[in-house]
């Protein structure tokens, strides 16, 4: 397949794409954290919606979250005021116009309620990872992930990466943002296993 992983510079998902034999592309504003096909610029460069069905059989975006998801609730009004919440979600409503198979990720947000409630939503200790980051998955014309590896909960009550009281123990820095946004490598493969 031809495949275009949108809004990534990780590498993750495009890397587990390629090693299962298909033509996988990443592309993001910033360059590829890791050697491979990317693309910098943005997506809509790459594609037209909604012709992009001679193009591409597959695009998984990840768009940015920073405006429309509730863990920036606090911040919601100023970002309405000023336009950046509209512009995060008029982005996030570019792919679902796609006419090939699509997968939009993104954290828990507002668009659950603007767009529609997503198809589902996985852990990374469904896929081999010790850690909790609740992901939501829009889909069309893909099956849901199925789980592959799902981890007990620790004794202890709470993931690697989170604190006791349930919050992501990352502080502050200025890599924190590209750290939570990089996909599990778990999640990745079974992207590439299960979406053929």
């Amino acid at each position: 397949m031809k495949v275009l992983i949108a809004c990534e510079c990780s590498g993750v998902v495009r890397d587990a794409f390629i090693k299962h034999g298909h033509n996988a592309m990443s592309c993001d504003l910033k360059p590829t954290e890791r050697a491979g096909p990317h693309y910098i610029g943005n997506v809509f460069d790459l594609i037209e919606c909604p012709r992009d069905s001679g193009t591409w059989d597959l695009i998984i975006a990840h768009p940015p979250c920073d405006h429309i998801a509730v863990s920036g609730a606090a911040h919601f009004a100023a970002k309405r005021a000023d336009g950046r919440q509209q512009m995060g979600i008029d982005f996030f409503m570019m792919f679902t116009r796609l006419t090939c198979k699509w997968a939009i990720e993104n954290p828990v947000g507002i668009m659950s309620t603007l767009y529609r409630k997503p198809d589902q939503i996985i852990q990374p200790y469904e896929f081999g990872h010790p850690e909790s980051k609740k992901t939501c998955m829009w889909l069309h014309g893909l099956p849901k992930l199925k789980p592959t590896n799902v981890l007990p909960k620790p004794e202890c009550g709470y993931w690697n990466n989170c604190t006791p009281s349930g919050q992501n123990k990352l502080g502050p820095s200025k890599d924190r943002a590209a750290i939570r946004a990089r996909t599990y490598q778990g999640i990745a493969d079974a992207m590439a296993d299960q979406w053929l």
